[in-house]
């Protein structure tokens, strides 16, 4: 992998076209005049967004090269440490260590537009990530930067309705990434006043939604997408409302995936509609399982004990017998082999979200502390659901008050699921 980054980094410091950018980006780590500094961060960004997108590998090569540690000044500022542990001699050693891309980074952050051209950048290189995993230090250094300048305590919460800007409206329908907007109608009902959708926003981009939250208010936790977003508006609904449930998360900026907002962002919504309706009393998710269906692809006849080989074998008979399964093959499934794909997906949400192929909206979920709380057969029955959950969603509940328990239980390698799913943990013979 060494000699791969090696051969692209002597590709850039041979391409004419890159050297331009390489220049800049030299000139404006070293440069110390403030004014200065402004004017080469402005060109760095003019000069990568000119970038032809098959030469954007060779500069992240030529920054993952170019602009790391010296190791001869590494070793010997660590030396001077491990013999003399100084407060002076950690701090040569600690800007030793740290890459001289970082400072680039910074740099270009400070210009206007240089936060979100940094996004730009960020989510060019997670493009490269998986054929250059040897680009991985320098996403680290723009994942350990973004996570400061990101911090939950910067960011400020706006109620989305139907007086916001036709702009920001239009933005929410393109970055809707769980269940799709189908146009203004079907965005206008997600905004009436049995719904509320929330977007946050960082003071360096006040026109550009982070993430946004899109919230039914219901009497009890929902089993199903259907319903929350096909049914009729109901003006009088959110006053007697007692369940609050987060049906759809979508982040409209890919450069920011690994920065963690969730626990943020779930205890600010529930807080700004505890103050608004204070009757509600449930705090939950309708989430759908998209690993599901790609971990029991990979499942074989080993599953655990009998049981649970027999209620997979079964499930698996019935996959077979449907490659794309419609809406209507799905509900004439018989019970008991609803309860088998059930358990299945019980049984990947507690044993295998802390794996390779746990799934992704589980981890988000437990990880900011939610409880697996139930798991609804049925509940997605389009193309998207069933291809990736087989029509299947979960609730997970958030009790506001236990969060931090349940964010330590699943850093200690536990899932915190209610006792209506430890009972789909056991499996029918």
């Amino acid at each position: 992998m060494l000699e791969k980054l090696k051969r692209l980094a002597q590709k850039a410091l041979l391409d004419r076209s890159l050297a331009p950018l390489l220049r800049s980006c030299r000139q404006l780590v070293s440069e110390r005049g403030q004014a200065n500094v402004y004017a080469l961060a402005l060109e760095v960004i003019e000069r990568y967004k000119t970038l032809p997108s098959a030469q954007r590998e060779a500069f992240f090569a030529a920054l993952a090269t170019g602009f790391s540690p010296h190791p001869d000044q590494v070793l010997a500022a660590a030396t001077r440490y491990a013999e003399s542990p100084t407060a002076g001699n950690l701090a040569t050693l600690t800007q030793a260590v740290e890459p001289l891309r970082q400072e680039l980074l910074r740099r270009v952050n400070r210009a206007p537009g240089g936060t979100l051209m940094l996004l730009s950048m960020r989510n060019d290189l997670l493009g490269l990530l998986r054929n250059n995993p040897e680009l991985a230090a320098v996403d680290a250094d723009f994942l350990h930067l973004l996570s400061s300048w990101f911090n939950p305590g910067f960011l400020r919460l706006e109620r989305v309705d139907w007086q916001s800007s036709a702009a920001l409206l239009e933005k929410i329908i393109h970055h809707e990434a769980v269940h799709e907007i189908s146009g203004w109608a079907d965005l206008r009902r997600r905004l009436q006043p049995d719904r509320r959708c929330y977007a946050f926003f960082h003071p360096q981009l006040p026109d550009e939604p982070l993430i946004f939250v899109e919230v039914a208010l219901v009497q009890d936790m929902a089993e199903a997408i259907a319903p929350l977003i096909e049914s009729q508006p109901d003006a009088t609904a959110a006053a007697g409302a007692r369940t609050a449930v987060f049906y759809s998360i979508s982040n409209c900026q890919p450069g920011l995936r690994g920065v963690s907002l969730g626990n943020f962002l779930i205890k600010k919504v529930a807080a700004q509609l505890s103050t608004e309706l204070p009757q509600l009393k449930t705090f939950c998710t309708l989430s759908p399982v998209p690993g599901f269906a790609r971990w029991l692809a990979a499942q074989t006849t080993t599953a655990g004990d009998a049981a649970w080989n027999a209620a997979l074998q079964r499930v698996n008979a019935w996959r077979q017998a449907h490659p794309t399964p419609a809406a209507p093959d799905l509900v004439a499934m018989p019970k008991g082999l609803q309860q088998d794909l059930a358990g299945l997906c019980a049984r990947y949400l507690v044993s295998a979200s802390h794996e390779a192929l746990g799934d992704p909206v589980a981890r988000f979920h437990l990880d900011n502390g939610a409880r697996l709380e139930r798991v609804n057969f049925a509940a997605d029955l389009s193309r998207k659901g069933l291809k990736q959950s087989v029509g299947l969603m979960v609730n997970y509940l958030y009790d506001i008050d236990s969060v931090e328990v349940r964010h330590q239980q699943f850093m200690d390698n536990k899932v915190s699921h209610s006792s209506a799913v430890r009972r789909l943990l056991k499996p029918a013979p």
